[in-house]
């Protein structure tokens, strides 16, 4: 029986071991760039606001390098057990946003609704009494443990490259790699003449 051309270039060939673990490793990095693409973008599409937990002031529910997510409310809706995010304030001691539990909806002296939180992991209550001025608040959704972490990497300008730059560069040698093979093929076939009679 003749071997045609047809035969050599649809003959299946099993793939190098070496062959499959690089397409493997490369289509798991392309996944978990996506996946992290997603959950830096997605959520703000949907009116969340992410923030990462820094500290240890509620681990046991929200760990240190977990995002939360929290859904804008209006601040009548809050009620004692929420989780909120929201600056305490000024000279109260921590800098920045936090993420604490309100254990405590009542009225300052001058009859304004005044919020007190509590970290979880914490054995007392914020010394802080406040009161929210807007008429919206940020208050915990869901949350995604440890993510945190790499979204603190990529605030680093230098990590950010490597993080576009490395799928950009495995699928550059994927596609080379393509091209070297079907050049290969062509050679081959050029060099064989029988296998096109």
């Amino acid at each position: 029986m003749t071997k045609t051309a047809y035969d050599d270039r649809y003959r299946w060939e099993p793939r190098r071991p070496k062959r499959r673990l690089g397409s493997f490793l490369a289509t798991a990095l392309c996944a978990v760039c996506l996946g992290l693409a997603g959950l830096m973008l997605l959520p703000g599409f949907f009116g969340y606001q992410r923030y990462v937990i820094t500290s240890g002031s509620m681990t046991g529910t929200y760990d240190r390098g977990s995002v939360v997510f929290d859904e804008v409310v209006p601040v009548a809706d809050l009620q004692v057990g929420d989780a909120i995010t929201y600056t305490p304030p000024p000279g109260s001691g921590p800098s920045g946003r936090i993420t604490h539990r309100i254990v405590w909806i009542g009225s300052d002296q001058f009859g304004r609704r005044a919020i007190r939180t509590k970290g979880d992991a914490n054995d007392a209550t914020d010394p802080w009494t406040f009161t929210l001025d807007g008429e919206t608040q940020a208050r915990v959704s869901f949350h995604v443990p440890y993510v945190g972490y790499v979204l603190s990497v990529l605030a680093i300008r230098e990590a950010r490259m490597v993080f576009i730059g490395l799928p950009a560069l495995l699928i550059a040698f994927a596609v080379i790699a393509g091209v070297r093979r079907e050049l290969r093929k062509a050679a081959t076939g050029a060099a064989n003449p029988e296998a096109r009679s």
